[in-house]
């Protein structure tokens, strides 16, 4: 299979997908984690203290990992003897509930699956990120998923800042086989978005996906043109854009949470994707993402095929990253 197969994966695949590209990750956590309670048959002090460790170099987060460590300080308190042995399963409910929050959210207001209804049409992606994160990619891959869940899809080349920019989405529309609104370099984003919108109302577009300049510095010129693109978008469809994602290079690791920071601070992002999760074993940073800045991670990047592209389950990650 090449990267252009246009073959839609069943659940079963997609967990071995999933599986397979935790690997590096899985190996790394465990083998840490195994040698920080070598020779302890209890969780004592000095267990926790390799923990903490372990935590923290597999890009958990300092914040995150202190909040892991002091729920486990509660319970040796309260139960007054945690065996090693236990800690597995211990450190996996922490997780999941960690993981399960943000996600119960996103469940409320996103479309379920690719192929579900969606709460408002045209459904508008917003996408943001710095660049080398894997960003053109990414819509790509939404707009085929999309497309092959039956829906129509539209794009927007908003990034006009930079002309490779423009260029590579257009070269990813024409393989996808979706429409694409553009006004080349240098062009006004927020008038590409509007023409993108006003097109796809036009055209009874299903999903609407504009991509947008990443430079972060300069936080309030970003702020300033997001805030521009959602009020001419919201001339056409008062509440887009309904989903504004985030893309985050999970090889990164801590800078992936840096840039979530400064991102969520220049305008509101609600939902997150974390790509190249198969190339790293630094996959611990969904965890730290997830909880420090209460936004659902909404997709996760396992491949480089079109189909490689996930809806992120909190459930699925946990049992793969322990089972």
């Amino acid at each position: 299979m090449g990267l252009f197969d246009f073959i839609r994966k069943t659940k079963e695949e997609e967990k071995q997908t999933l599986d397979q590209g935790l690997e590096k990750t899985k190996t790394s956590f465990f083998q840490k984690l195994t040698k920080s309670i070598l020779g302890k048959s209890t969780v004592d002090d000095d267990v926790l203290d390799n923990l903490e460790e372990t935590l923290i170099t597999s890009d958990v987060g300092v914040e995150t990992t202190l909040k892991i460590i002091e729920h486990l300080q509660e319970r040796i308190k309260r139960d007054r003897y945690i065996s090693t042995s236990e800690l597995n399963s211990i450190l996996r409910a922490e997780i999941s509930q960690l993981l399960r929050k943000p996600a119960y959210d996103a469940e409320r207001f996103f479309p379920a699956d690719f192929d579900a209804p969606l709460p408002k049409h045209p459904y508008v992606i917003l996408v943001v990120g710095v660049n080398g994160v894997g960003k053109t990619t990414t819509i790509a891959k939404l707009a085929y998923r999309y497309k092959q869940a039956g829906k129509k899809v539209m794009l927007g080349a908003a990034d006009t800042f930079r002309a490779a920019a423009v260029e590579q989405l257009m070269l990813w529309a024409d393989r996808v086989e979706v429409p694409i609104v553009q006004q080349g370099m240098n062009a006004d984003p927020a008038s590409v978005a509007y023409d993108t919108l006003q097109s796809a109302l036009a055209k009874d577009i299903d999903v609407v996906i504009i991509d947008t300049a990443g430079r972060l510095h300069n936080k309030v010129g970003l702020m300033n043109e997001l805030t521009k693109i959602r009020k001419v978008m919201q001339k056409l469809v008062p509440d887009a854009p309904h989903e504004v994602l985030l893309v985050l290079d999970a090889s990164t690791g801590q800078n992936a949470i840096e840039q979530a920071r400064q991102f969520t601070q220049a305008t509101d992002v609600n939902a997150l994707a974390l790509t190249k999760l198969d190339g790293t074993a630094k996959g611990g940073v969904i965890i730290g993402i997830s909880d420090q800045f209460h936004i659902p991670v909404r997709y996760i990047g396992l491949g480089e095929k079109m189909t490689d592209l996930q809806l992120f389950n909190p459930d699925d990650f946990v049992d793969s990253l322990f089972d």
